[in-house]
């Protein structure tokens, strides 16, 4: 398992970094993110992908179904001048009432992917955006040489693209063959029922009558700057243009939807 899953700190800063130089641009470019925007973040673990948005002064909402990361993001928050424009809920989003409001700015951020039931699930969290809000999603197709979070796995399948692709038998009986533990195992099995193309999620947006403002796919993860020192980079237009394909190539696609 890479050190960086493994240091929370890091991974929260890491987070951080990525969210501050290429999401709030990226959401900027149809509403500025300023003192006082409303943000609610969806799977927001440590809560990472927050800071920036605090550091500005925004009021934020993270909500996130595992309690060991909200008590971690909790403690990151503590000591921050802003910490009190900081709100997290330890809920399933299904079960967060309306009373919450309704936010300026939703963000999700390498979630999409785990999400059961994807049309539901955008169908429903409509009601907390503001009439002339944006919901910005940036995630990794399932289709990209580490679509199935293999790089999380201790043994060395975390290094080895697309064997994610494999049937399930084998797919599982591979990790099994190494000493993965079941846990492990079962998330990666999970995120096989759950990974999302390119093509599926736009399907999603239309049929839930969301609009697309924007939309990037990247050859070169903007993640993978901080991560591994690499330039992101915007896929190459010629393979941009075929449906499909481009997910096996596109690491991480950036989407910004508005009702």
């Amino acid at each position: 398992m890479q050190k960086r899953h493994q240091n929370r700190r890091q991974y929260f800063q890491e987070q951080a970094y990525t969210t501050e130089k290429y999401v709030i641009p990226f959401i900027n470019q149809h509403l500025e993110v300023q003192q006082g925007t409303d943000i609610l973040e969806i799977g927001c673990g440590e809560g990472g992908n927050l800071l920036p948005f605090v550091d500005m002064g925004c009021n934020v909402v993270g909500v996130d179904l595992n309690e060991i990361q909200l008590e971690r993001a909790t403690e990151f928050f503590s000591d921050h001048p802003n910490c009190g424009n900081v709100k997290l809920i330890y809920k399933d989003i299904y079960e967060v009432k309306e009373e919450l409001g309704k936010f300026d700015v939703i963000i999700m951020r390498d979630v999409i992917e785990h999400i059961h039931n994807q049309e539901k699930f955008m169908a429903y969290v409509k009601k907390f955006l503001k009439d002339d809000g944006v919901f910005f999603l940036g995630f990794p197709p399932w289709y990209m040489p580490f679509g199935g979070h293999q790089q999380t796995l201790k043994s060395f399948l975390s290094k080895v693209p697309y064997f994610h692709l494999l049937p399930n038998p084998m797919y599982k009986g591979l990790m099994a063959a190494m000493n993965e533990s079941e846990a492990l195992i079962e998330g990666r099995m999970e995120i096989k029922e759950t990974g999302i193309s390119i093509e599926r999620l736009r399907k999603i947006i239309k049929k839930e009558q969301y609009k697309v403002l924007e939309e990037v796919h990247y050859l070169i993860n903007p993640n993978y700057e901080i991560k591994f020192k690499l330039k992101p980079t915007k896929q190459l237009p010629v393979v941009d243009k075929i449906p499909f394909f481009r997910n096996f190539v596109t690491t991480c696609c950036y989407f910004l939807i508005s009702k």
